[in-house]
This record gives structure tokens, C-alpha cells and sequence, in this order.
């Protein structure tokens, strides 16, 4: 007989004890091992055999909970403004943390004609961007989007948003101190300082390896089959504009753009729903013979808190920083009332309409010379100009007839300006994209500041000159069809500028 059945039952206890002792060194053991291989891991090239086993890292790591919505802006500033708001209003609907994206070079990224279904795909889209934010990383130019404009006016109590430094040094454990301009940034995007698995993390966001509800859901829905709408009763229905038959034949594409609903498609209950990361491709949409090219969701009755969010969502202002660089403009440099001109005569469509341009603000001009009272007489009228023509190429234009006219007094801001390296080094400082973020759970509160070199100061000077704008009390001239004259008009209208 077995001696194991001859041991007496009061060793029994003695028995399981080791045991569980046994169990207990050995599951100490396994997560040494896992965690000093998951350091490793990190500090190694990626490769596709270890593409799983960072998949548990990168979708847990410090943000364990959060569920997010990414996206891939382009162009110019103004429609990157247009697309986050889209993205706010979307991370609302569908309950996401928005991931906040740097400011983009004009037209790095660039996604093509909607109307001619002619654009790139979202996973294009979102794999230019990456390598984008990347390359702004390395040069020390990176600014986010929450540093300048005012984005605590939506989303302090209706939709919580995290910087993308801090997303990527927490999801992907990239060091993204280049990205910083502050003390706070560095203390948190410092925390995992391994190099991090850089190349799966740019697949995984970018969706280069598909959908993985693990991980990441990819929509590759983009304006050539969809309009994307909310609570409407036509989900699934053809949407009105489709491709023109003479498109169709010329170019043999055989898109059909449907309408479908966010919440059904991408909301609870939706395999979407069931992945931590939700990426878009491109978010831009604008109206289009009696559609829109992409979002059609403008008035929600039915859910009042996504009406409230679309109302706070018709104005969002500039950095208190650049409000007030503008405002210190015209208070102490201008100093007396003055007009506005925003003119826009070299990029695309704009530089084939000089003359109407130009006649604009000669009219307006003459307007003033007839209305005396808004300015004393003997003054000039002062103009604050704000233009892509450089001054040395004025010559035989209407704004060299201007700057002779002893009638008129021209005013206008250079980038390399005391007030501008001064308000683009207090923008910086106040690191408003940092402090309005979600901070990762492992951040210590007591490691508020941590020293470490700055990114380049931003070129502000666009932002400002709008500022300045907001505040032309003999009225505002802008470029008929530019985003930027649309965007001034709508500061005045809000009244930013209180002198």
C-alpha cells in the first residue's frame, strides 16, 4: 500500500498549507516574469510574432476602463476645428472619451472630393495622420488642439476627452516628452519611459490590421456610402445625393450612399461597442445639393442633452491667451477705432478673385468716408490688414494704393512680433490641452512638474489677427467663401472681444 494513504489526517492541514504556499510562490513567480517580459517586450522592435501579446499590454495599460473615439483630421486649421467638433458630438452619442489630436500642418493630410467620391480611405487617412503626429513629435512642433482653442466650454460636464500624448505614452507606453511644452505634460507623458511598441501601436490606431474587438474597432465607412445620422426614422434609407450617372460611367464606381444611424450601427449592442478604441477616418462634412457629404445631424429634439452639446457647440473659442493678445493689439497699438480686412488672395480658389476682393473693401471704404461720426474727422481711418500677399508684392494692387493713400493708416502683425513670441510662450506655459484632459490612473498627484525640454513655440499669428479682428469697431471685410472671414464674423457676433 501507498505510503501517501498510510499519512495520518493531522498532517492534512500541514499538507494543503504547503500547498497553497506552493500555488501562491508560483503565481508571484509567473507575474515577475510577465511584467520584466512585457519591459522587454517594449524595448524590442516589433514584430508580428509578438503583435498578440501587446495587443493585452496596449489595450489595458493605465486607461483600464476608458473607452475611446479617434479620428483623422486634415486639411487647413479650419476644417480640423469642424472635425472635432464632430467628434465631440459623436463621443457624446456613443459615451466615448474623445482622444484630442495635435493641430496638423496646413494640408499635410489631405482627403479629396466627397461630391466626386474621389477621397482616401479612412485607414489611410488614419495611418497619414499617425505618421504625421509622429514627425511633429521628432521636430519639437507638436500643439494640441485643447492648447488653442477653448475646449472647456463643451466638454467640462458633456463629454470627458483625453490629449493624445497622454493616450499614447498610457496606450502604447511611448515616451512623448518631445511633445510637451510644460512641467505637468513630461511628469505624465514620462511615466512609462520604455521606447514602447511604436509600429503596432501606428497598425492598432490606424487600423492597418483590421478590426479587432479586442483592441480596436475601424470604421471604414467614409462619405462615399454613408451619412451618418442620430434618433431619425430613416436609418438604412437611400440618402439623396448619390453618384451622377455620367460620374458613374466615367470613373465605374459603384458606390451607393446610405443613410444609417450612429447609435444603432456604432452604439450598446453593436460589435463596435465591444472595443475599447472606436477610430474614424476622416469626420468633415458640409452640406451639398440638399445633403450633407458625410453628417447630418444639426437638431436632436428627442435627446435633450445632444441638443444642449450641438447649441454650446456653434461657438468655440480661442485660448484665453489669444483672445487677450488681441485684444492688447487693438487697445494699445491701434488704439483708436478701426476697420478690418481679411483678405485672402493666394491659396486655391482665392487667388482667381482679386478684384472682387478688392472691390468689397473699397466699398466699404467709401461707406466710412461718408459716415464721419463713427470717427473723428480729421483722422485717418485706421485698417487693420490681415493678408497672404506679402508686402513686397503689393506693387500696382489696390493695397499699395492704400499704404500711399494718406487717407487711410494700415496696420498689421508679424509673426516674429514681441506680442506674439510673448502670448505663443504664456499659451504654452498654461498647457490648456494637458490640464483639460483625463489623466492616467498611475499618474502620482504629488509629481506635478517635471523639468524637461519645450517644443518650439507655435506661429499663432493667424489665431491673434482673428482675435484682433473680434474686436474692429468701424466693421470687419472678409474673402467671400473663406472659413477664416466665416469664423471672424462669428467671434463678432459672440461678442469675444469686450473693450
Amino acid at each position: 500500500m501507498s505510503r501517501w494513504r498510510k499519512r495520518s489526517p493531522r498532517n492534512k492541514p500541514l499538507f494543503f498549507l504547503s500547498v497553497a504556499l506552493l500555488v501562491l510562490f508560483a503565481l508571484f513567480l509567473a507575474f515577475c516574469l510577465s511584467s520584466t517580459a512585457d519591459v522587454l517586450r517594449s524595448l524590442l522592435p516589433s514584430s508580428s510574432g509578438t503583435l498578440d501579446a501587446a495587443r493585452s499590454t496596449q489595450c489595458g495599460f493605465s486607461l483600464r476602463g476608458e473607452r475611446f473615439l479617434w479620428f483623422a483630421p486634415h486639411s487647413g486649421f479650419s476644417n480640423q476645428v469642424s472635425e472635432l467638433k464632430n467628434a465631440i458630438l459623436f463621443a457624446a452619442i456613443l459615451n466615448r472619451t474623445l482622444i484630442v489630436p495635435p493641430v496638423l500642418d496646413h494640408h499635410a493630410v489631405v482627403l479629396g472630393s466627397c461630391p466626386k467620391f474621389r477621397v482616401s480611405s479612412p485607414t489611410e487617412l488614419r495611418t497619414a495622420v499617425w505618421d504625421h503626429i509622429m514627425e511633429l513629435v521628432r521636430d519639437r512642433r507638436y500643439v494640441s488642439m485643447g492648447d488653442i482653442i477653448d475646449l472647456s466650454v463643451v466638454t467640462s460636464s458633456m463629454v470627458r476627452t483625453v490629449d493624445f500624448r497622454i493616450f499614447a505614452s498610457a496606450w502604447c507606453g511611448l515616451n512623448m516628452e518631445q511633445a510637451c511644452s510644460g512641467g505637468l505634460c513630461c511628469a505624465i507623458s514620462g511615466i512609462k519611459s520604455a521606447v514602447g511598441n511604436f509600429d503596432q501601436c501606428r497598425s492598432l490606431l490606424s487600423g492597418l490590421q483590421g478590426n479587432n474587438n479586442q483592441c480596436t474597432y475601424a470604421v471604414e465607412d467614409d462619405c462615399r456610402t454613408t451619412v451618418w445620422t442620430y434618433l431619425q426614422d430613416n436609418d438604412e434609407t437611400l440618402d439623396s445625393f448619390q453618384a451622377g450617372k455620367e460620374l458613374l460611367k466615367k470613373k465605374k464606381i459603384s458606390y451607393v450612399r446610405k443613410r444609417r444611424s450612429i447609435s444603432k450601427a456604432l452604439g450598446p449592442g453593436s460589435k463596435a461597442a465591444m472595443s475599447p478604441i472606436l477610430a474614424f477616418g476622416t469626420l468633415f462634412s458640409a452640406p451639398y445639393r440638399g445633403s450633407e457629404s458625410y453628417i447630418d445631424i444639426h437638431e436632436v429634439p428627442g435627446d435633450p442633452r445632444i441638443q444642449s452639446l450641438l447649441k454650446k457647440m456653434e461657438f468655440i473659442p480661442f485660448a484665453p491667451e489669444i483672445l487677450a493678445a488681441g485684444k492688447e493689439f487693438a487697445l494699445n497699438k491701434i488704439r483708436k477705432p478701426f476697420l478690418c480686412a481679411q483678405l485672402r488672395l493666394l491659396d486655391g480658389q482665392f487667388k482667381n478673385h482679386w478684384k472682387t476682393t478688392f472691390s468689397t473693401l473699397e466699398q466699404k471704404l467709401k461707406s466710412l468716408e461718408l459716415k464721419p461720426n463713427q470717427r473723428i474727422l480729421s483722422d485717418p481711418i485706421n485698417i487693420f490688414l490681415m493678408t497672404d500677399l506679402p508686402s513686397v508684392n503689393w506693387t500696382g494692387t489696390y493695397l499699395a494704393d492704400l499704404a500711399k493713400d494718406s487717407t487711410y493708416q494700415l496696420y498689421s502683425m508679424e509673426e516674429n512680433s514681441e506680442l506674439v513670441m510673448e502670448a505663443a510662450k504664456r499659451l504654452m506655459a498654461s498647457e490648456n490641452g494637458i490640464r483639460s484632459s483625463v489623466l492616467p490612473r498611475n499618474y502620482e498627484g504629488s509629481r506635478k512638474k517635471k523639468a524637461c525640454n519645450q517644443v518650439l513655440l507655435p506661429d499663432i499669428l493667424l489665431y491673434i489677427e482673428e482675435s484682433v479682428c473680434s474686436c474692429a469697431s468701424l466693421g470687419f471685410v472678409g474673402t467671400a467663401g473663406s472659413t477664416i472671414a466665416e469664423n471672424i464674423e462669428l467671434m463678432r457676433k459672440k461678442n469675444t472681444c469686450k473693450l
